[in-house]
């Protein structure tokens, strides 16, 4: 049985990377392997859009009851509690998709200093690249 799992897994990966899709970062990576994961265009940076991209697709898998939102449990640490209260400025203590990738875009500009609208390895390595990519991880 957990063969076929793994034959099932192999192949909706390899139809993942057949499609283009972007990988979903499974866990705490260095800034280089960050770039090769994300950078759908191959230009060894990533833009905010190749990161919304990403944010999309691990807040459509985080979002596990199907409200819409994202709350503190299904978050799983990505925001703290003033993180969560600044992304959330309706104050219902959940996030919706839009404010989601809103904190997404946040955590992009601050870890962009200078402001060229791209991240390469050595900006994602700062504690403003981590923090942005715990939040897509």
């Amino acid at each position: 049985m957990s063969l076929r799992v793994s034959s099932s897994f192999a192949a909706l990966v390899l139809a993942a990377t057949a499609l283009g899709t972007v990988p979903v970062l499974a866990k705490p990576m260095s800034g280089a392997a960050a770039i090769k994961a994300i950078d759908t265009d191959n230009d060894g940076t990533i833009d905010l859009k190749e990161v919304q991209a990403v944010a999309a697709q691990t807040f459509a898998r985080l979002e596990k009851d199907a409200d819409g939102t994202l709350d503190a449990k299904e978050l799983k640490g990505r925001l703290s509690k003033a993180g969560l209260k600044d992304a959330d400025p309706d104050n219902d203590g959940t996030v919706d998709q839009k404010e989601y990738l809103a904190a997404v875009e946040a955590r992009f500009k601050a870890a962009d200093p200078d402001g060229d609208g791209t991240l390469d390895a050595k900006e994602l390595k700062s504690p403003a690249g981590k923090a942005l990519l715990a939040l897509i991880k």
